[in-house]
């Protein structure tokens, strides 16, 4: 059996020994197969991904000799003619095979997204979940963006993880202990409004009231110089609560907390997906290479709950099989022969209720991009997006949710530099234009749930009602009009 480490320095372990898997390049390959989460990745993107920009004319056969070298390394006892088991061939790509408890990522994941656990079941999962950790994830590789990526995205888990742990053991009545993890956490995300409430919280049912106002100062300072905004509802409801001394911030009741916690544990879980089973996403791609179109179908097909419905090379194909076959979401190349994919998406857009558009694009110019956004398409995706990146933009376009690729976000505000006219829409209060604020920077509702300390679902209705009020199609249009009305402008995209 083979484990494998991304939680700090990669590594595979076999039989307690550290295994030798090459040199750096080498390892990126299984690095990057490691990441796609047991889904395969084409060759082609491999070879894009590990030599971005210009790769070597050998690239393919450089390719294979690594997967070859890195077969006898994980499976130094397999026949010669015997296939592969942990390393496997995915035409057109390969994938990683291994169980979720033997890749350390992949288990943190599982582990942090658990739900519906008692209090002591939760803290026990995360202090499990952040003991895998030994140093920034996937270190070794922070110069190829994949890495990057994922790194992001794995510390924004651990974080999650951190403030999990704390808030499971203040339910248990357990303060004293977390106030140093909560302080320097706090202090080093000054922005994560769930941290000053642990911490406050944590402070006050230590006998520190003045401390835990002082820790919501400092919370509000933060948030005004970063992002010129106030505390969230949570955090003023929570500073009014405790100048009153109110009740409920007492520490749990011993007795009580044990008492749940046993009916918690005992009473049986539904079974995960349970509550709903969501019917598969019905996707078309449309693009004029044969290339990409065969990379996308073979990431659709590894994924669950998505269902390719049909193929276009041109806009005027992709035209006629929306109204065929009725898609969820059309992946579009923004540049194609007969008619172009901006056209075609107009024209699609326009249609009664019509599916979600994601625009493809290495990149258009920033007028395409505007008009396009402008037409109502949900968002952009680079073509040299990694596939989870891909299928997380489908997922968000259906939820209608923000899908813009930073990198686009990034070309559209330069194409904003200069062309201001800083005059918000008449009848929106000053919450409605902070909203609008975060929604441009590219925030999803949960990020911007977390950074208001509001429900998900809150936020949500009311990226809608402003929807409604402002007569735009899709949240990619309030991203739009935040840029044309200045309410962002370049110099705050940091925030």
């Amino acid at each position: 059996m083979v484990t494998f480490r991304a939680l700090g320095p990669f590594e595979a372990i076999a039989d307690g020994e550290t295994l030798d898997l090459g040199g750096q390049r080498q390892q990126a390959v299984l690095a990057r197969l490691l990441v796609a989460g047991g889904r395969a990745v084409p060759v082609s993107v491999l070879i894009d991904e590990l030599w971005p920009g210009e790769p070597p004319a050998q690239a393919l056969s450089t390719i294979q000799g690594y997967v070859s070298r890195l077969r006898r390394a994980l499976e130094p006892n397999r026949a010669p003619r015997e296939e592969a088991g942990v390393l496997v061939s995915a035409p057109p790509g390969y994938a990683l095979r291994a169980d979720v408890e033997d890749v350390d990522s992949w288990h943190f994941e599982h582990l942090v997204k658990s739900d519906h656990e008692s209090p002591a079941a939760t803290l026990e999962r995360m202090e499990t979940a952040l003991a895998l950790w030994r140093g920034p994830a996937l270190a070794g590789f922070q110069e190829l963006a994949w890495a990057q990526t994922e790194a992001m995205r794995l510390d924004e888990l651990r974080l999650l993880a951190v403030e999990r742990r704390a808030d499971a053991a203040l339910r248990l009545g357990r303060t004293g202990p977390m106030i140093p993890d909560l302080e320097a956490h706090a202090s080093a995300h000054p922005l994560r409004e769930e941290a000053w409430r642990l911490l406050a919280l944590a402070l006050y049912r230590a006998g520190r009231q003045g401390d835990a106002l002082g820790a919501l100062r400092r919370a509000r300072e933060a948030l005004r110089d970063e992002l010129g905004l106030d505390l969230g509802p949570t955090l003023q409801r929570l500073e009014q609560d405790i100048l009153v001394q109110a009740e409920h911030l007492d520490a749990p009741d011993p007795a009580a907390v044990a008492l749940s916690s046993g009916a918690s544990e005992a009473a049986p879980s539904a079974p995960e997906g349970a509550s709903a089973v969501a019917a598969a996403l019905r996707v078309l791609i449309a693009d004029d290479q044969a290339l990409v179109r065969t990379g996308l179908k073979v990431i659709l097909d590894s994924e669950p709950g998505l269902h390719l419905v049909g193929e276009a090379e041109n806009g005027e194909q992709a035209i006629a099989l929306v109204q065929a076959v009725r898609p969820d979401v059309v992946l579009m190349d923004i540049q194609m022969p007969r008619l172009d994919g901006l056209a075609a998406a107009r024209r699609i857009l326009t249609a009664e209720a019509p599916p979600k558009v994601i625009m493809m694009t290495t990149f258009g110019t920033d007028e395409n991009l505007y008009a396009a956004l402008r037409a109502g398409v949900s968002g952009f995706v680079l073509k040299t997006s990694a596939p989870e990146q891909l299928i997380a933009a489908i997922r968000a376009a259906v939820a209608g949710d923000a899908l813009l690729d930073p990198a686009v976000t990034t070309h559209l505000i330069a194409a904003f530099a200069g062309r201001r006219d800083p005059a918000a829409p008449e009848g929106l209060s000053d919450s409605d234009i902070d909203l609008i604020k975060l929604v441009a920077r590219g925030f999803t509702n949960r990020q911007i749930a977390m950074t208001l300390a509001v429900p998900e679902q809150e936020v949500a209705d009311e990226v809608a009602a402003l929807l409604r009020g402002l007569g735009l199609v899709d949240r990619a249009q309030l991203v739009v009009l935040a840029y044309e009305r200045g309410l962002v402008s370049p110099g705050s995209l940091g925030a």
